[in-house]
């Protein structure tokens, strides 16, 4: 998941009564809830370097075992010799809370991150296998909606704090409502909410605490996750059924989410030689409810030598190992061979795609250009 989300998530826990039980707990649950991604800098180094480490020992059991003990610590450190060095008269940050608020905070990283397509290797470094929960899309509006209502009532107090969350949600709106591959009930109820959120900062404080609403929109995205968990698992059998009665040979079908749209999944199926693209729309009656989407694609189960050489280019380590649903477009040049590698989780988006490499091989199968794209 992006790091808004993350962030209001453990702003969310903040709100919903645990600021209450130690100082620097609402830090620490902010922190706490985007620790994991310290291996974000790894980017520096290349997409590629990127995908080799991203989401891995920093996200994996050994890591998510340690680092509520470090930032426990981090936190008492800065208490002792921070803050209340500035100001005395304030009462010690207390080690059992903040360790409660850390764990918590902590293992809501990894939850997020299993949710969606992108995957998690949660048993790093012990085994690099990927875990998918194939709900949530990497950027999901609707848990920035339901974790951000009692955080904005909370801290909107100042001038400039009003003018953040302001700017926040001009930004997050114009994502949401400028693009068409957004559905238009998506809009509308994105635009309800930030109404409703207004009229809660402004005409609701005084009746209606933040805490209760932390409560009620904690208890609204539990069930949100719940749901389209759910929902994935309902629409993957229903999809290889439907695809069996076209005569297809499929093997097995993921579904996946789609921006903004939680009632619509996007399925791939494997056949044995071809991924097949289907839609299934929750709010269409069930004879009606799955559609192809896109033109199947070649899959290659059994990769030929071109494509093992290509995949073995080190300019690409991090692609091959992350590669899940993988297609390959393998073509003869006068100098040897040009492959190109994508994954069709993310090949199919209108900006081209995550995970894209161009291998260009010698006569000899030797890597000679690399151009790779996360």
């Amino acid at each position: 998941m992006d790091n808004l989300a993350h962030s209001l998530v453990g702003a969310w826990m903040a709100e919903a009564g645990l600021k209450r039980t130690t100082p620097l707990a609402t830090a620490t649950l902010v922190i706490g809830a985007n620790l994991p991604d310290v291996d974000a800098f790894v980017a520096f180094a290349g997409s590629d370097a990127s995908l080799y480490w991203r989401r891995g020992w920093t996200h994996g059991v050994l890591s998510l075992s340690l680092w509520p003990f470090v930032l426990t610590g981090l936190m008492l450190l800065w208490d002792k010799h921070v803050r209340r060095r500035r100001h005395p008269e304030l009462s010690p940050a207390r080690f059992g809370p903040l360790l409660v608020c850390s764990v918590l905070s902590v293992l809501s990283h990894p939850a997020l991150d299993w949710l969606n397509t992108y995957g998690v290797r949660l048993l790093m470094p012990f085994d690099g296998t990927w875990f998918y929960g194939d709900a949530l899309f990497i950027v999901d509006p609707w848990v920035w909606l339901l974790a951000g209502a009692a955080v904005v009532m909370a801290d909107a107090r100042t001038r400039r704090s009003v003018a953040g969350w302001l700017v926040l949600g001009a930004a997050t709106t114009a994502l949401i409502t400028i693009p068409d591959f957004v559905p238009w009930p998506a809009k509308v109820l994105w635009s309800a909410g930030i109404i409703a959120i207004l009229w809660l900062r402004l005409r609701g404080t005084p009746t209606v605490s933040a805490q209760r609403v932390a409560t009620v929109c904690g208890v609204a995205l539990v069930l949100y996750l719940g749901a389209i968990l759910v929902g994935s698992q309902v629409a993957a059998p229903g999809a290889l059924a439907w695809l069996r009665e076209q005569n297809l040979p499929v093997e097995r079908t993921i579904a996946g989410p789609i921006p903004a749209n939680p009632f619509v999944r996007d399925i791939i199926a494997l056949a044995p030689d071809r991924y097949h693209f289907v839609s299934a729309n929750f709010l269409e009656a069930a004879d009606n409810r799955f559609h192809f989407s896109d033109a199947s694609q070649p899959r290659e189960p059994n990769p030929s030598a071109v494509i093992q050489a290509a995949l073995a280019a080190p300019e690409i380590r991090g692609l091959a190992n992350w590669l899940r649903l993988p297609t390959y477009d393998v073509a003869q040049t006068a100098d040897g061979w040009r492959v190109t590698i994508r994954d069709v989780r993310y090949s199919r988006m209108q900006s081209g795609g995550l995970g894209t490499a161009v291998v260009e091989l010698d006569r000899d199968l030797r890597p000679v250009r690399t151009r790779a794209r996360e």
